[in-house]
Formats: structure tokens, C-alpha cells, sequence
């Protein structure tokens, strides 16, 4: 309630120039700080420009203008979008505004804003734009009475929005609201507990408590060996290759089949380190080394390095396997990786020993800054990370969804 009414006519925070949201996930923030948004810009203002910004533009779609638009129905709100879907003009009681949708994904994207004057910007997920975008958002702003909205989960303390935004908030004049899980009415308690057994470490600290705090230890300290280590896979109905791609650095290739009770399981693996073996293969050899990995088994595809260009042409002059370039997201490969570990739904082989060796061995970068793993004993973790991103998290990105709802009734402003 204070998120959506801080800035009101009495509210002791109406002086602010702008509200963040931070904590845990799934707490409510981003409904939250949209519906407050459309209600304060819609009151306050008429025949001015607004922005709606996220990461990416189907980001912003998803997660703020359909549930946003959702939410207001059946409360007088007229809504168009315009430029395929770029600009949003919205009708209410008199009053018509403009919303246009912006990506802040990196550094280009600074000057698809620069130039507009904007009433306001909404920035979801702020932790995850570019510097150079939100600071050119919150420049725009220039129309009087013009005010900032953000929300996010935290990221490492030394991350700038939590430097720069965050700890410096009193100065900007900027109204602070800390997110739980319990701030959101609509989980139950059993689904609190899932989220709270779905992280561990540094991720559990971050998106369950909403704390700003940096990754210490193992990178996979939920993994173990008793756990998540079999003697013998069940038998597959899918199998992919993923391969970590060096030629004095080692090379790592993964075959992983999926069983009748959907798991994914590490059948075998391919490991070779050029230095301590004191031979360096070839392309030509590595596609053998490929296809004696995949057996007989009816491959779907082999997601490789991006980096390996040469590599993955060898592998399409062969004309064997469907090659395709990895995912190379390193911070939600991790957490993906981790809640897929935490969830007992990756599964290894014993006889992949140098993935097993790797798990003990992979750990954070200390003083950083930000979260780094270490690059040594990692290939197997990369191709594991390569795996998951490009074949399973394709299918949890279309299995999410958005659910939300409001009382229909009329807003008291």
C-alpha cells in the first residue's frame, strides 16, 4: 500500500523525486510499482510522454504493459498501442498520456532515449539494464513534477545500482521500500516454501531475504555427490552433446539423455587437456572424439561454444549433428544451473568424473567487485551451463506465466 500510494497529496514521502523497490523475488514489486505508476501518472498528468523500460522489449511487454493493462481493466482505462507495440496511449477520466517501451540492455541503447522528455520512467529490473541507459532514462526526465520509479532484485553489493541508487538515495531525494516474499498476498504458504527450498548460498540470501550481498565459496554449494550422483542412468527418449571448446586450454564435452521421469542425466563425457596431456588436437580430431561420445545414440542437436567458430563449421562440414551456438549467460546460467541442481532435476553419471571433480573445485572470485567465478576448473561447468541454457531454459521461458488481480472497484486518489 505504500508503494502505491507514497506519492499522493498528504503522504509524508510526496516530496520525493522517486521510489525504489528492492528484495526478494516474487514479492509483488513489479505489480506494485507498474500500477502505482499508471495511477500517479494518470492523475497528475495530461498530454505528456512516460517511459516503460526493462532489459528487453518483450521483457517490458510481459512483465509491466500486459499485466499492467490487465490489471486497470474494467476500471474506465482506454488503452491503444501504437508502433507495434512500441507506444502505449492510455485514456482515463479526461486526462491521455503516452507510454513508450524501451530496452536498456547495453550500451547502444542509451540512444534509443536520449532526446525524449519524459514525465516519468518506470525501470523494471533496474539491476540488469545498462549504466549508461537508466542514467540516461532519469535525465530525460525534465517535465515539473517529473518523478523515478525502479524496482529489482538485489545483485553484489558492489553492483552500481546499489552504489549509485541504492546507498545514495537520500541524496537523490528517493523514497526506499524493501520487498519479502510475505509483502505478496497472492502465494500461499505452500508455494513460500518452495521458493525458500528452491535457492541455497548467496542466491537464497538475494531472492529469498532480499539482501544485496556477494557470492562466497562454491558456485554449487548445493551439489552433492550422495544426492545427485547415480550408478546407473535409467534408460532416454532425448539426448544432446554440449561441448566447452579449447585447444591448449581443455576441451569438455557432456552426453546427456533424458529419462522417462524427466530428468536430465550426464551419461558420459568427453575431457581433454592439451597442456597436461602434451598433445594438441585438431578440429578433425575433436569431431571424432564427438561422435565416438554420441555412440549410437540418436543426437538432437550439440550445443557448442560461440567462441568455437572453426569448430562448429568442422562439425556442420560432417554433416552428422544439428550444431548449434551455446547460451553464454553466465549469471543466469548459474542460477539457472543452481535451482535445476536445488530442484534434483540434473542427474550425473559416475563415470563422469571430471564434472564431479569440477563441482569441488568451481568457486567465486574473491573482492571482485562483482560475481565472478574463477577461470580455472570450469569446463565441464561451462558445458553443463551451456546445456542448460540452450535446452532446458527455452523450455522454462515458455512454460512461465503471469498471474494478478485487483478488486473491482473505484481508485480513491
Amino acid at each position: 500500500m505504500e508503494a502505491l500510494t507514497w506519492w499522493c497529496r498528504g503522504s509524508k514521502t510526496q516530496g520525493c523525486r522517486g521510489i525504489i523497490c528492492d528484495g526478494a523475488v516474487r514479492s509483488g514489486k513489479t505489480a506494485a510499482t507498474s500500477l502505482s505508476f499508471l495511477l500517479w501518472s494518470m492523475s497528475c498528468f495530461h498530454g505528456e510522454s512516460f517511459g516503460l523500460c526493462g532489459k528487453t522489449l518483450e521483457g517490458v511487454r510481459r512483465n509491466v504493459a500486459g499485466p499492467l493493462r490487465q490489471m486497470v481493466a474494467g476500471q474506465g482505462f482506454l488503452w491503444k498501442e501504437r508502433a507495434g507495440g512500441k507506444e502505449i496511449e492510455v485514456s482515463w477520466e479526461g486526462r491521455r498520456n503516452r507510454y513508450f517501451l524501451f530496452s536498456g540492455k547495453d550500451e547502444g541503447s542509451a540512444a534509443l532515449i536520449q532526446g525524449a522528455t519524459l514525465a516519468g520512467v518506470l525501470i523494471d529490473e533496474a539491476a540488469l539494464l545498462c549504466r549508461s541507459f537508466v542514467e540516461q532514462a532519469a535525465a530525460r526526465c525534465s517535465v515539473e513534477g517529473a518523478r523515478l520509479w525502479f524496482n529489482c532484485n538485489p545483485e553484489h553489493p558492489g553492483h552500481w545500482f546499489y552504489q549509485e541508487w541504492v546507498l545514495k538515495r537520500r541524496e537523490k531525494k528517493l523514497h526506499y521500500l524493501h520487498f519479502t516474499m510475505e509483502d505478496n498476498p497472492s502465494l500461499s504458504p505452500k508455494t513460500l516454501k518452495q521458493y525458500q527450498e528452491l535457492y541455497s548460498g548467496s542466491f537464497y540470501r538475494r531472492f529469498v531475504l532480499g539482501q544485496w550481498c556477494a557470492a562466497q565459496g562454491a558456485v554449487y554449494p548445493m551439489f552433492r555427490e550422495e544426492e545427485h550422483v547415480v550408478a546407473q542412468p535409467p534408460p532416454c527418449v532425448r539426448y544432446v552433446i554440449s561441448c566447452d571448446y579449447g585447444t591448449l586450454n581443455p576441451c569438455s564435452m557432456g552426453l546427456w539423455g533424458q529419462g522417462g521421469d524427466g530428468r536430465w542425466y550426464r551419461l558420459r563425457e568427453y575431457y581433454h587437456d592439451g597442456r597436461k596431456a602434451g598433445a594438441l588436437l585438431t578440429d578433425e580430431e575433436y569431431c571424432e572424439r564427438l561422435e565416438e561420445l554420441a555412440g549410437g545414440c540418436p543426437v538432437e542437436q550439440v550445443v557448442v561454444d560461440p567462441c568455437a567458430a572453426s569448430f562448429i563449421e568442422c562439425i556442420r562440414r560432417r554433416g552428422r549433428f544439428r550444431v548449434v551456438k551455446a547460451n553464454n549467460d553466465v549469471a543466469n546460467g548459474i542460477r539457472r544451473v543452481s535451482a535445476l541442481l536445488k530442484e534434483g532435476k540434473l542427474r550425473f553419471a559416475a563415470c563422469c568424473q571430471d564434472c564431479i571433480r569440477e563441482f569441488g573445485q568451481y568457486c567465486w572470485e574473491e573482492d571482485a567487485g562483482q560475481d565472478i567465478p574463477k577461470k580455472q576448473d570450469d569446463h565441464a561447468m561451462d558445458d553443463m551451463r551451456y546445456f542448460v541454457m540452450t535446452v532446458l531454459e527455452g523450455q522454462a521461458q515458455e512454460a512461465e506465466f503471469f498471474a494478478g488481480a485487483v478488486a473491482r472497484r473505484g481508485f480513491n486518489l
